[in-house]
């Protein structure tokens, strides 16, 4: 099928990539030039398992062009992919502005009938409102229908979801739609969910939100761990036990981040007030996540009292391994928190970018963990990256102070912390270790 897909941001990139893969011919339109030289060069703009060498077969079998020509995009495909930013607005609304600057831009070149689908996140009554738009811009009913798309990607594994996801969600009015949207998901043999609009719109926040719920859960379990003297991992092997529940996000720690679960969770909230319909659990998914991503600091301050002058270590800045992604990590809050309180920061993570420093530019960066650590007071792991689980307590005694360990993602295996002779350690619902 002939396919534009409008942004090559994350989700625009890896839609347009993986449909390429499927033998469609695809435009992806994206108005950051920098952007476009990079991706016409076949050099990937984001980090992504794979991401790299997808891109330089879809170039080199040419089933993918790289344009910021609107037109050239809109008037060579059947189906037009709307894949922009819907960040979240101060008050925790949606902001769909980016999507309807290309509702609007499309209108001009739509002579023919069109699907137009929304792979951004969008709240619930869009595909409504960017129909009325079309007519709007006098756009003729019978040339195009809306179509709701979401998308289930997970940074680092976003192109594995693509071809091998667990479902793929459309939200349809006619039968064309309908029949088109089935053909062109058919070769990736997984099972579609057809529904109306509204329904495919809430699915999507439905899902995060209730992954975040299950996270927040858990989180709050652990603090009680930390007070009773249990284990929050033996807990959650138990629970993961059960059918009913299953063992996937269970596990404790500092915290949800990225680019979607607190978007989205935020959102949600504000689509049921927009409604007149109060979520308690997600609000309240949302309270619990923001107190505890700032856990860290808290128990450094009771342990030291006054942090003024200390030197901290904080390994791991994205939001989950695998990633370069830092949008709203549980790092970001605690470093900003960290430096109002007059403290030292420096920072170690295996994929800090120039965008990261950037965003972060008041600390110290360091080439490993063992520079990160030297002559620190004390550390803070808020990433899970692999290196950090084979940590040389020993060598860590030997650089740093005073080894005290707030370990936010319980990495380190407390036998051997034991062992070590530390300072102290701090856990998120596996008790604590002093001298």
């Amino acid at each position: 099928m002939n396919i534009c897909v409008i942004g090559a941001g994350y989700v625009g990139l890896i839609t347009a990539l993986c449909f390429a893969k499927k033998e469609n011919k695809v435009i992806c339109v994206e108005k950051d030039l920098d952007k476009l030289i990079m991706l016409k060069r076949g050099t990937p703009t984001i980090f992504e398992e794979g991401l790299d060498e997808l891109l330089k077969e879809a170039l080199s079998t040419n089933s993918v062009q790289f344009t910021h020509d609107m037109e050239l995009g809109v008037s060579s495909s059947d189906i037009i992919f709307i894949a922009v930013g819907t960040p979240t607005k101060g008050n925790w609304d949606v902001d769909i502005r980016q999507v309807e600057q290309v509702i609007d831009s499309i209108s001009l070149y739509i002579d023919k009938y069109k699907i137009v689908v929304t792979k951004s996140t969008v709240p619930v009554g869009t595909q409504k409102h960017l129909k009325r738009r079309l007519l709007e811009n006098h756009v003729p009913k019978e040339y195009f229908d809306v179509v709701s798309n979401p998308e289930f990607l997970r940074e680092g594994k976003a192109i594995h979801d693509f071809f091998y996801g667990d479902k793929i969600v459309i939200g349809y009015e006619t039968e064309k739609s309908e029949q088109t949207m089935r053909q062109l998901y058919e070769p990736f043999k997984i099972t579609m969910v057809f529904t109306n609009p509204e329904t495919a719109e809430l699915i999507k926040y439905t899902s995060n939100a209730f992954l975040s719920v299950k996270i927040s859960f858990m989180n709050e379990i652990a603090n009680l761990c930390n007070k009773v003297g249990a284990d929050i991992d033996v807990i959650a092997y138990a629970l993961g036990l059960d059918q009913r529940i299953s063992p996937l996000f269970l596990k404790a720690g500092i915290g949800y981040g990225g680019a979607c679960f607190p978007k989205d969770t935020k959102a949600l909230v504000k689509i049921s007030e927009n409604h007149h319909c109060d979520l308690k659990i997600i609000r309240t998914t949302v309270d619990v996540n923001e107190k505890q991503r700032v856990l860290p600091v808290k128990i450094l301050k009771e342990h030291f009292k006054n942090l003024h002058g200390k030197t901290i270590a904080i390994l791991g800045l994205t939001f989950k391994p695998g990633t370069d992604d830092i949008r709203e990590a549980p790092s970001i809050y605690i470093i900003k928190e960290l430096l109002r309180n007059k403290v030292k920061v420096k920072a170690y993570d295996p994929m800090v970018t120039k965008d990261i420093k950037s965003i972060l530019p008041d600390i110290v960066y360091s080439q490993d963990m063992y520079e990160c650590l030297e002559g620190c007071d004390a550390m803070i792991i808020c990433t899970e990256w692999s290196e950090f689980y084979d940590m040389d307590l020993n060598k860590t005694n030997e650089l740093m102070k005073e080894t005290v360990i707030v370990d936010g993602r319980n990495v380190l295996d407390i036998n051997k912390v034991k062992e070590a002779n530390i300072t102290a350690y701090y856990s998120i619902g596996k008790g604590n270790i002093k001298k």
